[in-house]
Order: structure tokens, then sequence, then C-alpha cells
């Protein structure tokens, strides 16, 4: 892992009018990591993903990328520093195809300027390949689509795109055990590749098992983190859920 994170983000607030989403969060991607951010329903996950992939401005603190200060003013300006998102939703288009999908508002032209169709469906399908080679028949509207599929396009879209920092919400939900393995193979993998990943999830266990380090946010403000290999369950449950860490005694019993 670099000495340097690839994106900090320090003393972050945001409000909503009178509701402060985010009171003072810190937060860092290293190269090659995986951080989980947890917390229940409102406790500024989702704002802190959305400031940090270019849907917010924060209302005070300061984004770096590299060590440098960055500015973002749309999801383009993100992207711009190799951060791409997959939301819970995927953002996919149900009537499109998957090349029409992977290279949605990035469409290829032709030197006249006509949509390159044959070049998008190459490189889609080369890329979709290289991550589940089963995946073959790209051609259906995604609709048609398993949860996998879906889920294999919104990813391979991040990688083609230079991405260095992956911020995915819930990307195993909905997902069967099966396809939901293949995930997290493709996780790993992406790691292994020296790709940040911001990972969002509910489920304690996977994030155990996927983590580097666990960042846990209640009421927009940082309880803490913790290194996965060096915690359990019930202490990152109990930091969800009363706002502290487990103290030895707490875990003493009879």
């Amino acid at each position: 892992m670099a000495a340097n994170p690839l994106v900090e983000m320090v003393n972050i607030t945001r409000n909503f009018g009178g509701v402060h989403a985010l009171k003072g969060v810190d937060l860092s991607v290293f190269a090659g990591e995986v951080v989980a951010l947890l917390g229940h329903n409102g406790a500024g996950k989702s704002v802190l993903a959305q400031i940090l992939s270019g849907v917010y401005p924060p209302t005070s603190g300061e984004i770096k990328v590299d060590g440098s200060p960055v500015h973002f003013h749309s999801p383009n300006d993100a992207r711009r520093h190799g951060i791409e998102t997959i939301y819970q939703t995927l953002a996919l288009a149900d009537n499109l195809d998957a090349p029409s999908n992977f290279f949605l508002g990035r469409e290829l032209r032709t030197s006249l300027g006509f949509l390159d169709k044959r070049r998008m469906a190459e490189e889609a399908a080369a890329a979709l390949v290289d991550l589940n080679p089963n995946f073959t028949d790209i051609e259906r509207p995604v609709r048609q689509m398993s949860g996998g599929q879906r889920q294999a396009i919104a990813i391979a879209r991040a990688i083609h795109f230079n991405v260095r920092v992956l911020i995915m919400d819930e990307p195993t939900a909905a997902l069967g055990p099966h396809e939901t393995a293949q995930v997290a193979a493709l996780i790993q993998r992406l790691r292994d590749q020296g790709i940040g990943i911001l990972l969002i999830s509910h489920d304690v266990r996977d994030v155990m098992r996927l983590s580097d380090r666990i960042v846990v946010l209640k009421n927009g403000e940082l309880v803490g983190e913790v290194r996965a290999e060096e915690s359990d369950e019930d202490e990152v449950v109990e930091m969800i859920i009363r706002g502290r860490k487990l103290a030895p005694a707490d875990g003493d019993g009879p």
C-alpha cells in the first residue's frame, strides 16, 4: 500500500438547511485498499460518498487527490480524477444493451461525428469478457439480464475509464449467493490491481471478509475506524449501534 492516500477527505461537513448531515468527518482511501463505510440509515454514508463523487460540494472541509486540494462541481469532475461510483441502482438504462450502457454519456464517435457502434460493441465485449468470461450475450436489453450481469456492466464500465478510486454502494444487495461471491471476487481482483475501493454496506459479515479498514459513522459524525483483521463483528456492531468502540470489559461474559 502506498505511503500517501489516493484521496483524502478532511473535516468534511454538509448541511441541508438546518440539517447537519455530516459534522467534521475525515476519510482516506489508499491504493490497493478496501475501506468499508458503515452506519445506520441516516448516518451520513451516502452523503459522504456523494461528496466524494461530485454530486454535492461540502459545506466546509477539503478533498485532496494525491495530496493536492481539488474542488468537484459535478460527477464529471470526480471522474476526471479517476473517481467512479457504482450505485445500488447501478444507474443502467433497462431498455439499452450492454455496449450502450457501457458508453452512456461517453459515446464513441467516428471521424464524421456518427456513433461508432462497432467500436463501442468491441470495447464493451472485451472489457466484460475480461471481467466475466461467461458474459458473451451483450446485445440483449439490460432488463433481461441477471443481477450479476448488470453489476458486471457497471464495474467493467468504471474500470474501462481508468478508475483509481471506486465507490461501491451496496454492491451485493439483491444478489443471490453465487452472484454475491462473484462480486466479492471482483473486489479482491480490483484491490490487487491497485484500485482503492470505498465499500458502503449494511452487511457486517461481508465487510469483515472483504475490507482492510472499517469506518463507522453515526448521526453524521465519525465514530472511529478499525482494521478488519484486528477487529470482530461484535466491535463493529457496537460502533454502529452505540456510537462507540467496544471496551474490553464489554466483551467479558460470565
